[in-house]
């Protein structure tokens, strides 16, 4: 999928996520050869590749890294809503925790919920929408929560700009 501009008017713009909004954004089932894999490649501590030596860390088995945690939660933010938005990338991320180990055969699901959305003074075409993401497993037990912001186009970019925000 191309990233959409800012004019498509059948993309989610900034005026779609207003404080206080929350999203469903789906789910998504754990795979032990995909946990396995992704530590190999990216965070190949034992407890992520090997399970006997998994049974003997503090996670009592073979644990995804929290990279491949952050990576799933990506991939439903994507599904969900961001490749059909004005998506413009990320200034970053201001929070990170990873609450509880993920595990294979786990299923997870991600909320969204909107903080803050303000329009960019230096950019009126542009607007800045803080989320607060949370990944839940099948015993609704919250397993990474993260804080952060994103930028997506404005469909009206002639309003006013609010006060001071970048």
């Amino acid at each position: 999928m191309t990233n959409p501009t800012p004019t498509d008017p059948d993309r989610l713009s900034w005026e779609d996520f207003p404080p206080g909004a929350v999203r469903d954004c789906g789910s998504t089932t754990v795979d032990r050869d995909d946990i396995v894999d992704f530590a190999r490649r990216f965070d190949p501590q034992p407890f992520h590749v090997d399970e006997h030596a998994a049974k003997d860390s503090m996670f009592g088995g073979l644990a995804a890294s929290g990279w491949h945690t952050c990576s799933m939660a990506m991939r439903l933010i994507c599904d969900a809503y961001l490749l059909r938005s004005t998506s413009q990338g990320s200034p970053g991320i201001d929070e990170l925790r990873w609450l509880k180990p993920v595990r294979p055969g786990d299923t997870l699901r991600l909320r969204m919920t909107v903080l803050d959305a303000r329009k960019m003074r230096s950019k009126p075409h542009l607007g800045l929408v803080q989320s607060h993401w949370e990944l839940f497993n099948q015993d609704d037990a919250c397993v990474l929560s993260m804080k952060g912001w994103s930028i997506f186009g404005r469909r009206n970019p002639g309003d006013a700009p609010q006060a001071a925000d970048d």
